[in-house]
């Protein structure tokens, strides 16, 4: 039986399916119009700046960091360029130690590089490029090329290093650069100055490299280049070029710095240097000192410990963060105040008799039985304790206080370096504040004595000690200290004075400072400083110093070879000259040395015998050990 097919049923089935897939095309075309006219019209703006960023790549130009000069030119920070082996953790396929155990048979891997990169894994993040070996040779940089292919996450980087030639010499003046870490990198991140940090790897950590970063620094420039999909350079669109950092031209003579550090020899201690009429520093010294070159590229780990550990402390900064008793070296300016606020005139005399009693407790000069009649000339060339008791008694410890104010004593000097501490010059309104029981609070007659000779409560950084000779020396015009005379543009070579004028004036008698410079002088011709200063060939004026570490009991004899090397007494000098003109004030502190002609006064002399007569102490001659009479031992 023939059977027929409906033709009829079979097209409006064909007809229906037909539609449906129209329809179903239709809806399809129309999302995918809807969503073309979303991306090409409403979101075109925003979606054509992705691309051009996809097609541009604008890329950081780091600035040269300005160079540091000493006064007379010599270079003592600059930079070169080099090439740097660089890992980035986050793209290496091995494990670490095995992938630099291999690196090591190209290039030579230290034990203090593989500590020095492991230190910098923990203060960088995982992406970041990471350097494992410093200064590559053009050898070491061929071997590598040849066998790159073999470490992804590897490659070799030509970078600006920072040297400082002279090492450990005025490392504390200088500081350091070190890369920018993750702390740094938020505090970057927080100012108006993050743009300007973008491709630099390297930021100030210390010394004038921290304290003048934004000069240093320079300003970031840009390419913008065009780059095809392979991510591939094709052409540099624009260029804006970096401006380099401002140099610093500073006031320190590198030269005297030098002869000065090699003076302390392996002592520990601090000694500044002022021309006293501009506030150039001439010499800053911090002993024992350290070589910022080790934090350049990252320090390793033994020897950060080494330095950090080191009961010697030579990372502490000393003539701005160590503070002393100024001993002796106190009792000119306690001259300067008993005459200007007419406590004494210069011919008022005492009769020491080796002591000073204030009720039941007796005060020791330093020479048993006394030095007899002393007038105030006199007081100071032999270093008199007891009139200086009986002065401290008379002034008060208020009036001291507020003399002693001006001069910088217990004051911040603004010098160009951060972390100055301020001291303690004390005052009954002091005290007040510092304790909180009543009878701590309280002011004792028996505190003020020890004023008068620079202890008790005194306490001074060195350099507050020399800001405050060169004032006095200066007449009473106050310049402030300052390590960086002059900066100069990286471009033109511009030059700004960085102190063009006095801070002020203290309105002081001329006849009283000639007085008590003519009896500093007299310290060096017949006094305590006479010893060391035999011979000199030029006119100076100083004053001795001895600071005790730890007090005495009444009626105690002192003998440092029964005392602990760390518990001696301080060693201080301030010295100042020519003596009719003077060019440079200077204050010297030897940490245990001692007395203060034996210790701290032969270094003075060496400094100012190169300052004066550019005479440089003979090489291998013998240590100058200076023999104290009994007017000298202060």
């Amino acid at each position: 039986m023939t059977e027929f097919k409906d033709i009829e049923r079979e097209l409006r089935l064909f007809r229906r399916r037909l539609f449906v897939a129209v329809g179903l095309v239709m809806v399809c075309f129309g999302l995918l119009l809807t969503r073309f006219i979303w991306l090409q019209v409403v979101r075109y703006d925003a979606y054509a700046a992705k691309a051009e960023d996809n097609r541009i790549s604008v890329v950081p130009i780091a600035p040269n960091r300005g160079l540091i000069f000493d006064r007379n030119g010599v270079v003592l920070a600059r930079n070169y360029s080099a090439y740097t082996l660089e890992i980035t953790p986050s793209k290496i396929q091995l494990p670490l130690d095995e992938l630099i155990d291999q690196l090591s048979e190209l290039v030579d891997i230290q034990l203090k590089d593989r500590r020095r990169f492991k230190k910098l894994m923990e203060e960088s993040k995982q992406f970041e490029s990471l350097p494992v070996r410093t200064r590559l040779t053009d050898e070491e940089v061929a071997r590598f090329t040849a066998q790159r292919y073999r470490f992804p996450g590897v490659d070799i980087q030509a970078r600006l290093f920072r040297q400082y030639p002279f090492g450990k010499t005025a490392a504390h003046v200088i500081g350091y650069i070190g890369r920018i870490s993750q702390t740094d990198a938020d505090k970057i991140a927080d100012t108006d100055d993050a743009a300007n940090y973008r491709g630099t790897d390297y930021i100030g950590k210390g010394g004038l490299e921290k304290s003048y970063e934004s000069q240093l620094h320079g300003t970031t420039g840009y390419e913008e280049v065009e780059i095809s999909a392979g991510g591939r350079a094709v052409r540099t669109l624009s260029h804006t070029s970096s401006v380099p950092g401002k140099n610093l031209i500073l006031s320190i003579d590198i030269e005297l710095q030098k002869v000065i550090e090699e003076a302390f020899g392996d002592r520990k201690g601090a000694l500044v240097a002022i021309n006293p009429a501009t506030g150039d520093i001439l010499a800053y010294v911090s002993m024992p000192s350290f070589d910022p070159n080790l934090f350049v590229d990252g320090i390793d780990q033994q020897s950060w410990d080494d330095l950090n550990n080191s009961p010697d402390r030579p990372l502490v900064n000393r003539p701005i963060s160590g503070t002393y008793p100024p001993g002796s070296t106190y009792k000119p300016f306690m001259a300067l105040a008993a005459l200007e606020l007419g406590k004494r005139r210069p011919e008022d005399s005492i009769n020491d008799q080796g002591f000073f009693w204030l009720g039941n407790h007796k005060f020791r000069d330093d020479k048993a039985g006394g030095h007899g009649i002393v007038n105030m000339y006199k007081s100071i060339v032999v270093s008199c304790d007891t009139y200086y008791y009986m002065l401290a008694n008379d002034m008060g410890v208020d009036p001291i206080h507020d003399f002693m104010k001006p001069f910088g004593f217990g004051q911040l000097t603004g010098i160009d370096l951060e972390n100055e501490r301020t001291g303690l010059l004390p005052s009954t309104a002091w005290k007040r504040s510092a304790y909180r029981k009543p009878e701590q609070q309280k002011w004792y007659a028996g505190e003020t004595i020890s004023l008068g000779i620079g202890q008790g409560y005194n306490s001074f950084t060195p350099l507050q000690m020399a800001h405050a000779l060169a004032t006095l020396v200066n007449d009473g015009v106050v310049m402030k200290p300052h390590l960086v005379k002059i900066l100069e543009d990286g471009l033109t070579h511009q030059r700004t004075m960085t102190v063009p004028k006095e801070s002020y004036r203290i309105p002081l008698k001329q006849a009283n400072i000639d007085f008590v410079k003519n009896a500093m002088v007299g310290v060096i011709k017949e006094g305590t400083g006479a010893g060391a200063f035999a011979h000199a060939g030029y006119e100076a004026g100083g004053k001795t110093g001895t600071a005790q570490v730890v007090g005495l009991k009444q009626n105690e004899k002192y003998d440092s070879k029964r005392v602990a090397i760390h518990l001696r007494d301080h060693s201080l000098f301030t010295a100042f000259a020519p003596a009719d003109h003077p060019t440079i004030a200077l204050a010297v502190v030897v940490e245990n040395g001692g007395f203060g002609a034996a210790a701290a006064a032969p270094i003075v002399r060496k400094a100012l015998d190169y300052y004066l007569l550019k005479k440089r102490p003979a090489e291998n001659a013998p240590k100058i050990e200076t023999v104290l009479t009994g007017d000298e031992r202060d």
